[in-house]
């Protein structure tokens, strides 16, 4: 078993491997940004292939767009597991949009909700964000309190 997001190589589970990085991340295509002298924020929201899971990404666009229906078609590959924690789907979204649209800022938000609905916890949610050196305007994030930012 591998350590750390990637977990390609694990065998002891049995759901099937996900894609080595390079696959996974292949899956998400981009287009030019039409507007790189300004800062706007783009938001998607999807529901993951997990029970109960949904994304939320939010970003700044530098040179470079996300398209939204390959953003859904990566994470019906990356969260077919109900087994893998949120916070994992949360770091390796992250890093794979760092790595293919390298936005000027990123906040990817997991949220579950237990598939029991007697738990006492009525929904978990894992909020990670990154930006690119230097670069700030505070008027344009919206912050992580916000209830669907």
């Amino acid at each position: 078993m591998t350590t750390g997001t990637d977990k390609s190589t694990d065998t002891d589970g049995d759901e099937p491997p996900r894609p080595d990085p390079v696959t996974r991340r292949g899956i998400l295509e981009t287009r030019a940004n039409p507007q790189t002298a300004l800062d706007y924020l783009v938001a998607i929201d999807a529901t993951a292939a997990s029970p109960g899971r949904t994304i939320h990404l939010r970003y700044v666009p530098d040179k470079l767009l996300l398209r939204p229906d390959s953003f859904g078609t990566y994470l019906t590959m990356l969260t077919g597991s109900s087994d893998t924690p949120p916070e994992e789907h949360a770091i390796t979204i992250i890093e794979d949009i760092n790595n293919e649209v390298v936005p000027r800022w990123v906040q990817v938000q997991v949220r579950s909700t237990p598939e029991d609905r007697r738990a006492a916890v009525n929904g978990y949610r894992v909020v990670v964000e990154d930006r690119q050196p230097n670069w700030d305007n505070p008027n344009i994030i919206p912050r992580s309190s916000d209830s669907r930012a």
